[in-house]
């Protein structure tokens, strides 16, 4: 008869024992879910944005990865500085200003081509032929697969003189790094390694 009642207990203990693992494992579930729900919940307001309007209302924005714009902003950084490096009136001052707004997208590799452009005295032949310079980009391609990125941009130069237009094809290549965004550099990249491909004619009309 003890021995029945010891084993009673004994099999009562090994009962009370798996129940004790069985509640510890839940309870263990139970907390890790809870904090990977809280981890989960705590990123998902990061990225919201709440505006007081007026002090009235309450808006909510979602944020958005500046990551997922960052090829857009490219392009239009290089197409940027293109239209402002490539677009050229008869006028000293104009051409000057152009450039320098150019420079602060770019590092010394512009200033480089600009000025042997100004050595050749391409700068002054624009303004004593009064002629009107102006850019038409086509595309402009990026390598976003390694840092810094490889860019090349694909445009048309069209010359305007007083006797024809002329049209040229110009193939540019770049370096594209990340810099520290301004007003004069809104898109936060800088131009490196800057080299004109290709500039050539490819149609010439009579005016």
């Amino acid at each position: 008869m003890e021995f029945k009642t010891l084993r009673n207990i004994e099999n009562s203990f090994r009962q009370i024992r798996l129940y004790a693992i069985v509640f510890a494992v839940l309870c263990a579930f139970v907390t890790g879910y809870a904090l990977w729900r809280s981890h989960r919940f705590a990123e998902q307001q990061r990225q919201k944005i709440y505006v007081l309007d007026n002090g009235k209302s309450l808006m909510l924005a979602l944020a958005q990865d500046a990551s997922i714009n960052r090829p857009v902003e490219a392009r239009e950084h290089v197409r940027r500085f293109h239209e402002l490096f490539f677009t050229l009136a008869p006028d000293k001052n104009a051409i000057e200003s152009n450039m320098k707004r150019a420079f602060n997208l770019a590092d010394k590799s512009a200033f480089d081509y600009y000025k042997d452009l100004l050595e050749k005295g391409y700068y002054n032949r624009i303004i004593s032929g009064n002629v009107q310079q102006r850019i038409e980009i086509d595309s402009v391609v990026c390598n976003f697969e390694t840092y810094p990125y490889a860019v090349r941009s694909y445009a048309r130069q069209i010359i305007i003189r007083s006797s024809n237009v002329t049209k040229r094809s110009l193939v540019t290549s770049c370096l594209l790094v990340n810099s520290v965004r301004s007003d004069n550099n809104p898109q936060g990249f800088n131009i490196e390694k800057f080299a004109v491909v290709e500039n050539r004619d490819i149609e010439v009309i009579q005016r």
